[in-house]
């Protein structure tokens, strides 16, 4: 076979780009002094060709490989200086994957021919490997040109203050009977019908899934016989996790998320690009080490071999770079105009907002985010945190930012534990964390309120532990989270006593309850509303088997069905999905203030007291609130955390207008229409109470 001719190409766009007449490849490597491209035999064990790139626009290699097909495997070769010390690891002996690949062909391998140095030798990640790594590494994969078409349908991005419902490809439907078992762990499984049904039923408008780009096993987790189960090691931005491919390979993908379009329900996707699956100095050699080691990644100032890890998985890409933000812009951009999503949650999105001088909410991310035309339209959520130095950021992000409020959770789990100050900081995440989030034009919706996620403990297991039990993790249970303000209700794990079983589910639905009627936007977690457990485990991230996959066949279906309810009314009752923030402020309509708070005989709370426990409080819509949007139906709230059952004044309700009780989590069986309340209400021990004013005003 004669060996392919190659031309100069074009710089643009980078990565493989098929068209007519061949295909075209360019990489970016500001530091290589020679390119390669290699190609494979379609089952990717034999280098078919081996071809310099012959020309470099500014950083950008690139060349055009006349009749070159879609479908063809290919990878890159980097020649330059490995001086580990100076920041170089250039060898060309390692086949490095197209940053820019839409698909991967082959697994990786865990063997020492994808390190870029001999680890046998003295010097460790200073010496040299000089074995192909070829055969134990995935080869990229030139896309056809229609899996690079633009999706029509782009409908569907979340509105602030929806219900988003967090869920692991794998997990959600691994054990779920209504999802047919071929499909069953697969983004078609996802979005199978028995999925949809159930995310209607409980009022979710948009699903955020755990890591889908294609990511890495960590060896260390390998050797114990354990996998990366929620995917936080990125080695493919572009390219969707092939793990979960159904019958309809990569393509599958996109159908879930046009299905979930076609159902009301959008996507969101939890990206991670503060760091990569090569690790530290002693990590593999797959991509972008290998192209320029020294762009791609921040590394120490005066020691430049080793990294900055300011997210504690061994190195920190450096977005800073514009060639480096240029690839997250269009990964970004790939995932929302090609394969259709609605929105991001940034992983550690502390550490994409890194500049020189540290966290910068103008910083060069956030100006590339804010500018794009295709970007700045659809939802942004961040992590507000990594480990580096100050980086705990909640509230910090710009306009346009929703963020997760870790401080939310701890209150809430606080607070129903029975912890004195507890009371002081639930009162302000029921008001949308206005302390961290009222600035600059900033939403109540800015708040992302969650009971749990898929990191700690479920909802079930916050009532059913004290102390975390990651035994399986086999790390002699000395990972994951030491504070998670759970209360076992009486006994450690699971139980036959029917006082402690119902404690703990009255427990849940105070919880789930809370979280409803919060402003701001709600997320819960896969599986919580059917009350599943992890047997303790509060970092399953290794457990891609029965520990971290829900488990369906014990759903507590009467949980599921308080859940439906809950959700229904916080739907048809706006004051608990305000934009604006309540600041007790009076209105002008009614010369009312928007929040009232009071105790249980109608006078005002003394926040002082660090015992307080019990509270109610009136929802009005904000004071803020223009004259031209609607009023909202009152909400009244009353939680009471004491033991004892409570005696508590009802407002009295205008003329014409009567208080109806819709939620009682000591008696979650209450019809769906409610049930009207004149005088006084007994509220039971340990419960929340919400009811609603009707008559003649509008929900």
């Amino acid at each position: 076979m004669a060996k392919p001719e190659i031309f100069g190409g074009a710089p643009r766009p980078l990565g493989a780009t098929h068209r007519e007449g061949g295909t075209n490849f360019a990489v970016f490597s500001q530091n290589a002094s020679r390119m390669e491209l290699c190609l494979f035999s379609q089952d990717g064990r034999r280098e078919t060709a081996r071809l310099a790139l012959p020309e470099k626009t500014g950083p950008v290699w690139h060349g055009f490989v006349p009749d070159l097909p879609a479908g063809t495997l290919y990878g890159y070769r980097a020649h330059g200086s490995y001086a580990p010390e100076q920041g170089h690891r250039f060898n060309a002996n390692k086949l490095l994957l197209d940053p820019y690949t839409r698909e991967m062909r082959g697994s990786f391998a865990h063997s020492d021919a994808i390190l870029g140095y001999d680890p046998g030798s003295s010097g460790h990640d200073l010496s040299f490997s000089t074995t192909d790594s070829a055969p134990f590494v995935p080869k990229s994969v030139v896309p056809a040109p229609e899996f690079l078409g633009a999706v029509v349908d782009r409908s569907g991005a979340l509105v602030d203050s929806d219900l988003v419902y967090e869920a692991h490809v794998k997990g959600l439907t691994q054990l779920h009977p209504g999802v047919p078992e071929n499909l069953r762990g697969t983004y078609e499984g996802l979005a199978s019908d028995a999925v949809i049904e159930h995310l209607l039923k409980l009022g979710v408008r948009s699903i955020e899934l755990l890591p889908v780009h294609s990511f890495l096993d960590d060896d260390f987790l390998r050797r114990r016989g354990l996998r990366n189960y929620w995917g936080y090691n990125s080695i493919g931005f572009f390219a969707p996790e092939p793990r979960y491919f159904g019958p309809a390979g990569i393509l599958g993908f996109r159908a879930m998320v046009q299905k979930f379009k076609s159902a009301g329900i959008s996507t969101i996707l939890d990206v991670v690009y503060n760091h990569t699956a090569e690790g530290d100095h002693r990590g593999p050699t797959l991509s972008y080490r290998g192209l320029d080691n020294a762009s791609y990644y921040r590394l120490l100032a005066g020691q430049p071999r080793f990294y900055v890890n300011d997210t504690g998985c061994g190195n920190t890409v450096d977005v800073s770079h514009p060639y480096v933000l240029r690839m997250v812009m269009d990964s970004l951009r790939f995932w929302v105009e090609c394969m259709g999503v609605d929105g991001f949650r940034f992983d550690l999105a502390t550490t994409l907002g890194r500049e020189a001088h540290g966290f910068d909410p103008g910083g060069g991310f956030f100006d590339a985010l804010q500018q794009d035309p295709v970007l700045s339209t659809v939802q942004m959520i961040a992590e507000p945190w990594d480990i580096g130095p100050g980086g705990y950021q909640l509230g910090a992000f710009p306009h346009g930012f929703l963020e997760w409020n870790d401080r939310y959770r701890d209150t809430l789990r606080r607070y129903w534990r029975g912890d004195d100050h507890g009371t002081q900081e639930l009162a302000a995440g029921l008001l949308g964390s206005a302390d961290r989030f009222d600035r600059a034009g900033r939403r109540a919706t800015s708040s992302v309120n969650f009971v749990s996620s898929h990191d700690g403990f479920t909802l079930a297991d916050v009532t059913r532990y004290n102390h975390r039990h990651n035994e399986a993790n086999t790390e002699n249970n000395k990972d994951g989270h030491h504070s998670n303000f759970s209360d076992n209700c009486g006994v450690e794990g699971e139980t036959d006593d029917p006082g402690i079983r119902a404690r703990r589910a009255k427990r849940q639905r105070n919880m789930l309850a809370t979280l409803f009627v919060s402003q701001g936007t709600p997320m819960m977690l896969a599986g919580d509303e059917i009350a599943n457990s992890q047997g303790g485990n509060n970092n399953a991230y290794c457990q891609d088997n029965p520990i971290g996959w829900i488990n369906w066949d014990k759903a507590d279906e009467n949980l599921l069905g308080f859940v439906e309810k809950l959700s229904a009314f916080r739907v048809t009752h706006k004051v608990l999905r305000q934009s604006r923030f309540l600041h007790g402020e009076t209105r002008e309509g009614d010369g009312l203030p928007d929040v009232e708070w009071m105790d249980f005989e109608g006078e005002p709370l003394e926040w002082r007291d660090p015992g307080l426990s019990c509270l109610s409080l009136i929802l009005r819509s904000a004071a803020e609130a223009p004259a031209y949007e609607p009023d909202g139906a009152p909400v009244f709230i009353i939680f009471n955390r004491d033991e004892e059952a409570a005696l508590v004044k009802v407002p009295e309700a205008p003329q014409g207008f009567v208080w109806r009780r819709f939620i009682d989590t000591a008696a979650p069986d209450l019809p769906s229409e409610g049930v009207d309340q004149t005088g006084p209400l007994t509220a039971q021990g340990r419960s929340v109470v919400i009811m609603a004013l009707k008559g003649g005003a509008s929900a």
